[in-house]
């Protein structure tokens, strides 16, 4: 069965956001949501998913390199939960050390701040699930 996603690089200032199919096993970066403090603008990311339609929602995990968690994975994990509770849609959190580094190297310069990169760390976490053969673990 095919699977659409919506996939989130969460923040506390923007969401990266990022759409695919596992049956491509790719996706393609979105317009990020701005964010305060880690909340969404819930009616722009609610006309994402009326637009998308998708059928999971997958928000990256900054794990810490040695695996152990943080504050901001329990950021993740809650708007991952959210987004379950808003749209009764599986949601998934999905490990994305490193993403935003590797996003911001495929960027033409070093003005993270104006290129965004949010959206391309989104895209390259939702590969990584999709390479890995998943759903692995709900939020």
């Amino acid at each position: 069965m095919t699977l659409s996603v919506l996939c989130f690089d969460f923040g506390t200032k923007r969401i990266g956001v990022a759409f695919g199919n596992s049956l491509l096993g790719n996706g393609r970066p979105l317009k990020e949501i701005k964010a305060r403090d880690g909340i969404p603008d819930w009616h722009e990311l609610t006309n994402l998913v009326q637009e998308y339609q998708p059928d999971v929602f997958l928000t990256g995990l900054p794990l810490n390199m040695d695996d152990s968690e943080n504050a901001m994975c329990q950021r993740a994990r809650k708007f991952a939960r959210r987004l379950h509770g808003r749209f009764g849609k599986p949601s998934y959190v999905w490990d994305e050390r490193l993403s935003s580094a590797e996003a911001k190297s495929l960027q033409p310069s070093d003005n993270y701040k104006r290129d965004a990169v949010d959206s391309l760390a989104a895209v390259m976490i939702l590969q990584s699930w999709f390479s890995s053969g998943a759903p692995e673990q709900s939020a």
